[in-house]
């Protein structure tokens, strides 16, 4: 059986343990303490009396804290244990556990509690394989500290562990030897800081207690503070309510400072993207505008402050580019992985116009889009001038690093899935297809700006032109007449790729399909061979590549699903959005805490389940986005100058949902929507 795993979560430092709370490594999972692509624990086991411990039970409190209740001795059905230990794990900055002993004998216990400890300062990215690092290790226990550094040229890494009890410290762990009174206790906090270049090397211990509980005070006020702030939703739906509060939940889990002070900003989600990734940044703003959009000015400003402005290989940086990942790690440190600053994506710099203009419609911000008015043009440029590879028109990709960037720069980024339905992959440099829609609606919205409030009419003629040129000339390249469907790509030659794919879908939430094919398109999405009744596949059966577990040849994305069913909204195939809409909420109420990042194809009559594929990450900030772009997709809103428009199209039995406190340019208001076989259409907005 697989070991259940444990995480917390603040940010991009995060822990995963096993269920009693121990760290080992695991060559199969990141099991550890990790801040900033680093980890900072890689063993952090407690024994009493040279004895494991077992789980009795857990409570998973927030997402930053949780305790473990556990005995020692091996695991039976009826344990009578005399000794029993609370482990009380919280992570904030730092890394925290409160050992709690209780004796539950008529007698005193003297026992023996030890916490083996070590630190690897393994990066991320060497997963599986993690390369042996030389650790200096001190030992001090007059001053109940166990300290552990790594350094490499200019790189350093420190694990700073203390105890507020008295302890004994040698280079392995601590050890404490207790005496409990008859049904007393014992208690000691550990404190593990992880401590990078330029900090302070003060005493750790001083004023430990306070410390902590200042910063899970503040911790849970920020988390009833993010969760007041956005709307309330009230579902008739059994279990919807939890489920979308969950999902806010998850993405406040998932808010990280960056080292810039821009404020906080969405990562990727745990475990392999727990730092700044363009695309799934950008996805996930775009999916809770209408519910949290203050994460949105900290991720275009940031994005822009990162912006490409030179030509430099390694890291496919170009003039205007918008950054595809931003890594801490030793690996991106010493250019053993281009990952520092990245910008091989092709879809990052259309979708940051696209997520300025949606952002001021929301939300009436004029500052932020004249701040950003030179990032943007810039990146409007970067379309064209470095975009278009071949000269026809098409938004391209082709790594310029041949050593070690990603193949596909496109939101399915994996090597083999950009393929025909034979299984032959094209040449480079590729234009897929939804990469023309991104480029269609950036190039649009782009005018409005510049129209609007850049005072610049002439741009905005000439962009809305070259929109309309670009729609006319795709509709006539990428169009599969006998198959009435969008090829997935281009090659140079311009012969189609001409593969059955979800990024169909993605063209219509882009607006580039013309209407007269929208219906073929919407009964793909929901026909047998895309639709498993959990959602939409990433990649059609009936081709030879199709794989139900192949990440994008076959699985489901909750995140590619949100962008469809809003995209079949904007052509009025409500009917079909609504179907997609409830197989993704009626997976996540089934596997229950948080969205997957994908699940495996299989038809739902096969497995009558969602399967879970073991690489998928939990919590995925555009996972948990993605229910609530549904959300709003159901709910049909969206912003009319000071207004907000409301036009519900629910599925069957999905029964009244109310959406209270939406904020916006309008200040906050309330929608209102119920499925057709409920008693009339609920159809309304009120501003409050």
């Amino acid at each position: 059986m697989k070991q259940e795993r444990v995480h917390v979560i603040a940010g991009n430092v995060f822990a995963i343990s096993d269920a009693q709370g121990d760290v080992e490594v695991d060559l199969q999972a990141p099991v550890g303490l990790f801040s900033f692509d680093t980890r900072f624990l890689s063993r952090w086991v407690l024994t009493v009396d040279g004895e494991r411990l077992n789980a009795l039970s857990r409570d998973d409190m927030t997402y930053f804290e949780t305790r473990f209740f556990l005995v020692p001795g091996t695991a039976s059905h009826y344990v009578d244990a005399d000794v029993s230990v609370i482990r009380h794990r919280s992570i904030d900055d730092s890394y925290n556990e409160r050992l709690t002993v209780l004796n539950h004998a008529p007698h005193p216990a003297e026992l023996t509690v030890r916490m083996e400890i070590a630190a690897d300062f393994a990066d991320i990215s060497e997963f599986g394989q993690p390369a042996r690092r030389s650790v200096a290790v001190t030992a001090d226990s007059a001053g109940r500290q166990l300290l552990l550094r790594y350094e490499r040229e200019r790189f350093g890494r420190e694990t700073a562990v203390t105890s507020t009890a008295p302890v004994d410290v040698d280079e392995h762990g601590m050890t404490f030897r207790i005496r409990v009174e008859p049904g007393g206790q014992w208690e000691t906090d550990l404190h593990a800081a992880m401590i990078m270049p330029g900090e302070s090397g003060r005493d750790l211990r001083a004023d430990l207690n306070s410390h902590r509980q200042h910063v899970r005070v503040d911790m849970r006020r920020d988390l009833a503070d993010w969760l007041d702030h956005a709307p309330e939703l009230v579902a008739a739906r059994g279990g919807l309510t939890a489920t979308y509060r969950g999902s806010l939940a998850d993405l406040a889990a998932l808010r990280y400072a960056p080292l810039a002070n821009v404020g906080r900003v969405p990562v990727g989600g745990l475990p392999w993207a727990m730092d700044l990734h363009g695309r799934d940044s950008i996805i996930t703003c775009l999916q809770t505008m209408a519910f949290t959009p203050e994460l949105t000015p900290a991720t275009l400003r940031m994005l822009a402050m990162l912006q490409g402005s030179q030509l430099d290989d390694e890291h496919d940086e170009e003039p205007g580019k918008i950054l595809a990942r931003f890594s801490y790690g030793e690996s991106a440190a010493f250019g053993d992985l281009p990952t520092a600053l990245y910008y091989g994506a092709a879809d990052t710099t259309p979708l940051f116009v696209v997520l300025l203009d949606e952002y001021e419609r929301w939300s009436g911000d004029a500052d932020l889009v004249r701040e950003l008015r030179h990032p943007a043009r810039m990146a409007l440029d970067w379309i064209d001038e470095y975009g278009d590879l071949t000269g026809d028109g098409y938004l391209r990709y082709q790594r310029r690093n041949e050593r070690n960037g990603v193949v596909n720069q496109c939101w399915k980024d994996s090597p083999d899935a950009i393929t025909d339905r034979q299984g032959r992959q094209p040449a480079s440099p590729r234009a897929t297809c939804e990469l023309q829609g991104y480029a269609y609606d950036a190039k649009r919205r782009g005018a409005r700006l510049a129209r609007e409030f850049w005072g610049d009419p002439a741009y905005a003629d000439r962009l809305e032109r070259e929109a309309a040129q670009l729609k006319e000339r795709f509709n006539r390249d990428f169009w599969l007449a006998d198959r009435e469907y969008y090829a997935l790509a281009l090659e140079p030659d311009g012969q189609p790729v001409d593969a059955l794919s979800s990024n169909i879908g993605h063209l219509l939430w882009s607006g580039i399909v013309d209407e007269d094919r929208a219906g073929a398109i919407a009964a793909h999405l929901v026909g047998p061979r895309l639709f498993s009744g959990w959602g939409v596949r990433t990649f059609a059966t009936g081709q030879l590549p199709y794989n139900p577990v192949g990440s994008h040849l076959g699985a489901v994305w909750p995140s590619d699903n949100a962008l469809i069913a809003a995209g079949l909204r904007h052509y009025r195939c409500d009917a079909q959005a609504a179907r997609i809409a409830e197989g993704i909420f009626d997976m996540a109420q089934l596997l229950r805490g948080p969205v997957p990042e994908v699940i495996a194809g299989y038809e739902r009559d096969l497995t009558r389940y969602p399967v879970q594929l073991p690489a998928a990450g939990r919590p995925q900030s555009w996972s948990s986005g993605a229910l609530l772009m549904l959300l709003g997709t159901l709910l049909g809103l969206r912003p009319s100058g000071d207004n907000l428009l409301v036009n519900p199209a629910l599925p069957e039995g999905f029964g009244r949902i109310e959406l209270l406190d939406i904020p916006g340019r309008w200040g906050r208001s309330d929608a209102y929507g119920r499925d057709r076989s409920a008693a009339g259409r609920g159809r309304r907005a009120r501003l409050r």
